[in-house]
């Protein structure tokens, strides 16, 4: 019983909202069973709506709400059941369920509404899809490198940050700032240990983006096995409340999501543009032989690139982390929104990858507005990327040369 394990309930009124979140109902009965018929505990939800019942171990199991118990005037509506079935992969870790009330109440929010929600969603998403991008288009600008590893990249950000939270008791944002930390010396220590060493033997780009395959489905077993097969969330900025300017609604987690991704993104494409290493990483990258031959030290600033492009990628993974919740596979799904922004706005090019990140968050989040099953909202974003190819295949911004 003391192992952590335990249920976490969030019981909410999707037919009211206060400051554009659900409203949270209160003083509602919980109660956890087994497969058969045991009760393990109960527990009453708070002023948040929650209400965590801890657990004996791993295994599957029934929430049950005593509706007797709900405040009145509150009903469930036709699509809300009494009971739900969870089931806990782990010991240690905290599953979440979830009932939402008044879903149908919730529908008729105005198409106005939604559309502008779902921009707003979208210009945050693709900010996070930016940070990624932008680490992508670093390394693969100084070293040719189709890396299909760095989606795990942005799981190794977000799982450090659930780490040095849950584990070591830091402030999300220190645990973040420890993550983005972390991934920059794992972008050296790869960089080292694995890459430089192929690029000294002579081998070449295919067989080094094999090899990032294979890297990849090590690093994605390392986190299953490390980090658990549940998604988790941070101990704080979980539930927050929504503060409007006009027709935008945004909690403070979704600013400061906003806030960092544009602070980060605007000192890289300066530093880029008017720092020695940033001249020296866009010369690499425009012709890597000629830069050696004047005398620039290539390794290095191929290594300078693995550095910055990782941390940048970890920071995104953290973001991506706080936006929604902390899981091993955050970055395999997020890894071809990744290479269709960099694609979508030109190999190798820093403002095509944030154009094309943008253009790729909208897509995706405005899709469902128009209809588009949330299960499958990133296909759109893959439909436009293949239609853009067709008639540029350099992409929005990259220059003709860049391709093959």
């Amino acid at each position: 019983m003391g192992d952590g394990t335990a249920i976490d309930v969030t019981l909410s009124d999707d037919s009211k909202k206060v400051d554009g979140q659900p409203a949270p109902i209160e003083g509602v009965t919980l109660t956890v069973t087994t497969d058969d018929g045991t009760e393990v505990g109960e527990d009453v939800t708070d002023a948040e709506g929650k209400a965590s019942i801890p657990l004996p171990g791993g295994g599957t199991y029934t929430v049950t709400l005593d509706e007797d118990t709900l405040p009145e005037g509150i009903e469930l509506d036709s699509k809300t059941r009494t009971e739900l079935e969870v089931r806990v992969l782990i010991s240690g870790s905290a599953t979440i369920a979830a009932f939402p009330i008044g879903v149908q109440a919730a529908d008729t929010t105005g198409f106005a509404t939604k559309l502008i929600d779902s921009i707003v969603s979208g210009i945050k998403f693709g900010l996070i899809i930016a940070l990624a991008a932008l680490g992508l288009s670093l390394i693969f600008g100084a070293t040719g490198l189709t890396n299909f590893a760095h989606g795990e990249l942005i799981t190794l950000g977000g799982v450090v940050t659930y780490w040095f939270n849950r584990d070591a008791g830091l402030p999300v944002i220190l645990a973040g700032l420890a993550a983005v930390l972390v991934s920059a010396l794992f972008g050296y220590a790869q960089d080292r240990v694995l890459w430089r060493p192929l690029r000294r033997r002579g081998t070449g780009l295919i067989a080094m983006m094999i090899v990032s395959i294979g890297f990849a489905l090590f690093l994605r077993s390392i986190f299953q096995y490390t980090f658990g097969g549940s998604t988790q969330t941070y101990d704080q900025y979980v539930a927050q409340v929504r503060h409007s300017w006009g027709p935008i609604h945004l909690n403070d987690k979704e600013i400061a999501i906003i806030v960092i991704s544009l602070v980060v993104i605007t000192a890289v494409c300066i530093a880029m543009m008017k720092t020695r290493m940033g001249k020296a990483m866009r010369a690499v990258s425009d012709n890597p032989a000629l830069s050696a031959s004047s005398g620039m030290r290539v390794d290095s600033v191929i290594r300078n690139a693995w550095i910055l492009g990782t941390a940048l990628t970890g920071l995104s993974g953290v973001l991506l982390g706080l936006n929604s919740q902390v899981s091993f596979q955050n970055g395999g799904r997020m890894l071809l929104l990744v290479f269709a922004a960099v694609t979508l706005g030109g190999l190798g090019t820093i403002w095509g990858a944030l154009l094309g990140s943008l253009v790729i968050g909208i897509i995706v989040e405005v899709g469902p507005t128009f209809g588009v099953p949330s299960s499958i909202k990133e296909v759109g974003a893959l439909v436009v990327l293949i239609l853009i190819l067709l008639v540029r295949p350099q992409g929005i911004l990259g220059r003709r040369e860049r391709i093959g």
